[in-house]
């Protein structure tokens, strides 16, 4: 009697290999993020932040766009109430990442939730939650996010202390245009994330906003534009549901 082929044998991803895996695949991402953290070092200074309080605010804030923001109203002489404010609107968005990773992470211990929590960024949600949403059933992909974190909370602190050495040392630093390197890392970001027509929508109504209220002061047209956005994106989508519902019977 012929044997029975064996049963194919399913590999479950290591935490170690998770890890790692979370690392690599955000190499490319951390290439964008190396001048927009050197730059932010470098203007931290010139708008009269002691370094110490630079490295501090990489370290205990860890919110790029927010500390550009918090470093320019600094230099304005804005109130406290302003740059906590200002910061707060412009980190909303990752109370959408979180209501987004949410259902993935929902088991996890708060000894796991504070420290992930505290090491989101953009640019680990984006490849985050496409690991969470692959069809494998590994039960370590938590490890995967935490590989990625680290390496960009690593990365931050090492070039906004680069930033910080060349703000001192070299003038016109911030000048010199480095950030679209950022830009070009947000735009690889976002677009492979336009999978559907209200995520299009929502992306062009805030780019669009954004830009035409980019004279606004403290950067109130990026927040403006990104409301918009949202709303485009819930609206369209709600319709999109509704109109796929199926239709009444009314010949009872």
């Amino acid at each position: 009697m012929p044997e029975l082929p064996s049963e194919k044998r399913v590999l479950v991803p290591t935490k170690r290999g998770e890890l790692l895996r979370g690392a690599r695949d955000t190499l490319p991402l951390v290439v964008g993020a190396v001048p927009f953290g050197i730059i932010f070092g470098a203007l931290a200074i010139g708008a009269g932040l002691s370094p110490m309080a630079t490295q501090a605010m990489s370290l205990f804030v860890f919110a790029g766009s927010a500390q550009f923001v918090a470093a320019g109203l600094l230099s304005q002489s804005a109130g406290v109430a302003i740059i906590v404010l200002t910061t707060f609107i412009v980190n909303l968005r990752h109370a959408l990442y979180s209501a987004s990773l949410a259902p993935y992470v929902q088991n996890l211990s708060q000894r796991w939730l504070l420290p992930l929590g505290f090491w989101l960024t953009d640019e680990t949600f984006a490849i985050a939650i496409k690991r969470y949403r692959d069809a494998d059933a590994s039960p370590h992909k938590h490890w995967y996010y935490l590989g990625s974190a680290v390496l960009m909370y690593v990365n931050w602190q090492i070039c906004t202390l680069i930033g910080i050495v060349a703000g001192q040392q070299l003038q016109g630093l911030a000048d010199l245009g480095l950030e679209i390197a950022m830009v070009v890392s947000f735009v690889g970001i976002v677009v492979p994330m336009l999978i559907s027509k209200p995520m299009v929508a929502c992306a062009l109504s805030a780019g669009g906003v954004a830009a035409l209220l980019h004279s606004l002061p403290h950067q109130l047209g990026l927040m403006v534009g990104s409301v918009v956005g949202v709303l485009v994106g819930y609206l369209l989508t709600k319709r999109m549901g509704d109109n796929n519902l199926p239709a009444a019977d009314v010949s009872s």
